[in-house]
This record gives C-alpha cells, structure tokens and sequence, in this order.
C-alpha cells in the first residue's frame, strides 16, 4: 500500500510540475501580446495567472503564474532583475489568492454542479485580480516616490493613469479564466490530470 501511495504521489508531483512549466511558458508567451493603452498596456496574461491558481493550487499555481511573467520581464520585456523580482512576487500572489480561495469555496466543499460553483469561482478570480491590481499600484506609488522620483503633485495623475488600464486588464481576467477553466477541466478530468492537479496537501 506505502509503495503504490508513494508512486501515486510521485505521479502526482511529477504531472505539477510538467503542467506548472507549460503555464509558465503559456504566460511568458501571451505576455508579448500587448495593446498600448495610456501610459500603460493592456494583455491577457493575467486570465493565464488567474487560470494557473485553478487548475494547480496556490503553490504551484502561484509559482506558474510568478515565473513565466518573469521570465518575460528578464528575457522578452528588457526589465531588470529587480523588476522581475516585483513581478514573481506580484502574480505570484495573484494567483495564490485565486488558488487559496477556489481551494476553499470550491474543492473542500461536497460535489456540486458547475453553475453552483461558478460564484465563488468567480469572486476567487476577482480577489485575485484586485489582489495583483493593488499590489501593482503600490509598487508604482513607492516607485515615483522613491525610486524615479517624480514632483509629488504628478503622482495622483500618474496612478490614475495605470489604474485605469490595470482595471480593465483585472477585469478581462475575471471574464476570461473562468471560460477557460471549464474549457479544458473536462479534457484534464477525462486524462486523470485534473484529480492530480486537484490533490490538497
């Protein structure tokens, strides 16, 4: 019984981590695809990060989403590795809170049908995506405060600028993750791939 529990986990840990670097790669590649929009851009990476929380958990979610943005940043966006770090840490906890909370709401509770379980889905999509948005406007309040200091009155403008298209990136995701979601659990529940994806620690 040990054996064939250790060989189940092992399955497990190895199917995280395939599909964990196949996010990663799936978000540092639709990152590139960006639409200008005021001082900021809009993309669709953020429904990816929203999607790896769900499909893999907070952890591993969380580590997905993290690394392929900053992945991008290093290699493909021309950011410093500070930048990158700032990013890790931001979709990280993006995806963490969607994970955490889908956890949650979601898989502790008995079976339900999909329309019964799309609300908290949801709201764990939209506190994940506030979660990032506030972080991101935290990080550019300390940045033209500390770092590329900018005179003080500017700053309020500044934030309103990047809230804006940060907002609509947020709600894009909350749309989109959701519908990719319940796109692909069914082919990963049929393969066997979901139940190990889904196994809480």
């Amino acid at each position: 019984m040990s054996n064939t529990a250790g060989g189940k986990n092992s399955n497990a840990l190895i199917t995280r981590i395939v599909f964990a670097g196949v996010m990663a790669a799936i978000i540092c590649v639709i990152t590139t695809f960006r639409i200008p929009l005021g001082q900021s851009k809009v993309h669709f990476a953020n429904s990816m990060c929203l999607l790896s929380g769900l499909l893999l958990g907070p952890v591993w979610g969380g580590t997905a989403a993290g690394l392929g943005s900053a992945i991008y940043d290093v290699l493909l966006g021309g950011y410093s590795f500070f930048d990158a770090l700032i990013t890790f840490v931001s979709k990280f906890a993006m995806a963490w809170v969607t994970g955490i909370l889908y956890q949650k709401w979601v898989l502790k509770k008995e079976e339900k049908s999909w329309k019964e379980n799309l609300l908290p889905l949801i709201i764990s999509c939209v506190l994940g995506a506030l979660t990032y948005v506030a972080l991101y406007m935290l990080k550019t309040w300390l940045f033209k405060l500390y770092v590329e200091p900018v005179p003080v009155d500017t700053i309020p403008g500044i934030m309103v600028a990047k809230l804006i298209p940060s907002l609509i990136n947020a709600a894009f995701a909350v749309v989109t993750a959701p519908i990719f979601f319940h796109a692909v659990r069914p082919a990963l529940k049929a393969g066997g791939i979901l139940k190990q994806l889904e196994t809480i620690k």
